[in-house]
């Protein structure tokens, strides 16, 4: 029987699941909120400047302080978070790299702290 090509190792798997990530670097960016997802406590941002790996867009943890009520999608905001890493041996990137076609050598987490309202529209 021939294995289904989506299907990832579980070694491959099991790493990911249980990596270990780094202290907190705390990032302040400006961007604007694209997805509110309240059920899972998060939202989908678009950064100006991109993070340490290229994105612009990045999912952030809400903490239960900031009501997600009160936010707005494509309003400016100062974003200021944490990013956290987990880097990936070099047997996982290069399974990912050649088997998935994936450059992915760490993962990230980013947790929101606080965020501002910028006005950016008026004189």
């Amino acid at each position: 029987m021939v294995k289904k090509k989506e299907e990832i190792p579980d070694w491959v798997s099991k790493e990911i699941q249980n990596a270990k990530f780094g202290k907190p670097t705390e990032m302040k960016k400006t961007g604007y909120i694209l997805e509110l997802y309240e059920q899972d406590g998060k939202i989908e941002a678009q950064l100006y400047d991109p993070v340490e790996d290229g994105r612009h867009i990045i999912e952030m943890g809400v903490p239960k302080k900031i009501k997600m009520g009160d936010l707005e999608k494509g309003e400016v905001y100062e974003f200021v978070f944490e990013q956290m890493v987990a880097p990936l041996s070099k047997e996982v990137t290069e399974y990912l790299a050649t088997e998935k076609d994936m450059e992915m050598s760490a993962i990230y987490q980013f947790e929101l702290k606080s965020l501002d309202l910028l006005d950016v529209g008026s004189d």
